[in-house]
């Protein structure tokens, strides 16, 4: 990295000196307080931090702070990396991420969907990694349609190489705007959001999956040429060879985040022999996934922020027999509304047994109550614990699926596990 200018210097020194007093406070972890205090020094330090590294943004709706952990896992077999893998990702988290690793030359920033056009002309990145748009906080957002149209323009503008996701239309759509892509297939389960085509307007045709094209423009998917098995649980890579995948990380939406990651990494010349064993030994990212040991019981952490989330979330639960709780709270950081749950379709969980907690667990009762799902209100995972092991002590998990800051209340109760 080049040397940073006086006053980047000083903003830099007294970003890192608000972070560490919040630490020191327990207010939070600083990653939010220190950027906002540089910034208010130097407004333009995001670009001079960036400046001399060969940075990664990664966006999407779903996965960003999985895939952020990924990438960095892997690219540092490279040197250090400078990354904000556990959240705070918007510019306020950037520069404290950059300015925390002056010295790595290795950097990758999860990015708010909203802020990457920002981040991406201050940042000039070598690679922006795309993987997913479907709705999410729409009190806070931009409808995606204009969402996807904002990152198609802000590419056409850039020279970075884009990783992105074929089988979503949007995403493929914006990422078509930027001069060279790499494309994966790496599959679209949620789909609701995208019947429509993004250039023209005209209904998509899906068929057969994951093939979609518009009959009205012409507008088709891009030829991939990584992909994911999700039945043989490999990824398939441009050379035409096939690598067991075997994550610690669940589901086909990790499949997907890893093959997106493997992408990224040859970018960077580092090829699949090289990227998947590092993949194969992350088994949580800032909590997800993490199973925790309470009076007997293993309590397993999911998080599900939207729609396309929950989907996800259901795919990975536990056989029926094991108990699920969910959690719906409504904070600025949540989203104040929550009319997305009505796109939920929760029938899958009949015939488990169901609890509900969190702020808003009225809504997401009535949500169920609808959906013929019957449930149980609760206060505390560990009510549930005690409860559950009471009537049914052959029971030895329970699963939890918790939008964002229900997710780390829960969190926070065992002592915000890794």
């Amino acid at each position: 990295m080049s040397e940073l200018p006086l006053r980047a210097q000083l903003a830099s020194v007294l970003g890192k000196g608000a972070a560490s007093l919040s630490r020191a406070t327990g207010r939070g972890d600083g990653s939010v307080i220190g950027g906002k205090i540089a910034l208010k020094v130097e407004p333009d330090l995001l670009a001079q931090l960036s400046r001399g590294r060969r940075l990664a943004l990664v966006s999407a709706t779903n996965g960003k702070t999985t895939t952020t952990r990924l990438i960095a896992s892997v690219l540092r077999e490279l040197g250090p990396v400078a990354t904000n893998e556990h959240g705070a990702n918007m510019p306020t988290g950037h520069i404290t991420a950059l300015a925390n690793s002056p010295d790595a030359r290795e950097a990758v920033l999860e990015v708010d969907e909203k802020y990457l056009p920002q981040v991406l002309k201050a940042a000039n990145p070598a690679v922006v990694v795309l993987m997913n748009l479907s709705r999410d906080q729409m009190d806070r957002a931009s409808e995606i349609n204009l969402l996807a149209k904002k990152w198609r323009e802000a590419l056409g503008r850039s020279q970075a190489h884009v990783v992105a996701n074929a089988d979503d239309p949007l995403v493929a759509w914006a990422g078509l705007g930027a001069d060279y892509a790499t494309w994966v297939s790496a599959g679209q389960r949620w789909k609701e959001d995208s019947w429509c085509c993004p250039e023209c307007g005209g209904h998509l045709k899906r068929d057969p999956d994951p093939h979609w094209e518009c009959p009205e423009c012409g507008m088709r998917r891009p030829e991939a040429t990584w992909s994911v098995d999700n039945n043989a649980d490999t990824v398939v890579d441009p050379a035409g060879q096939t690598w067991p995948l075997r994550l610690s990380l669940p589901g086909d939406a990790n499949r997907a985040n890893a093959a997106i990651a493997m992408a990224t990494a040859a970018a960077y010349g580092l090829q699949p022999a090289q990227s998947l064993p590092r993949l194969q030994e992350i088994r949580s990212v800032a909590g997800r996934y993490t199973s925790v040991v309470t009076d007997g019981v293993e309590v397993r952490l999911l998080l599900a922020k939207n729609p396309a989330g929950w989907l996800e979330s259901f795919a990975v639960l536990d056989p029926p027999r094991v108990p699920v709780i969910l959690s719906v709270n409504a904070q600025i950081p949540d989203g104040k509304d929550t009319s997305w749950l009505w796109d939920v379709d929760y029938s899958v969980l009949r015939g488990r047994r169901v609890f509900v907690m969190g702020e808003r667990r009225t809504d997401l009762a009535l949500r169920l109550e609808t959906d013929e799902v019957p449930f149980e209100v609760a206060d505390r995972v560990s009510d549930v614990v005690a409860k559950v092991k009471a009537e049914s002590p052959d029971i030895t998990k329970i699963d939890v699926i918790a939008n964002y800051t229900a997710f780390q209340q829960i969190r926070a109760d065992y002592g915000r596990v890794q």
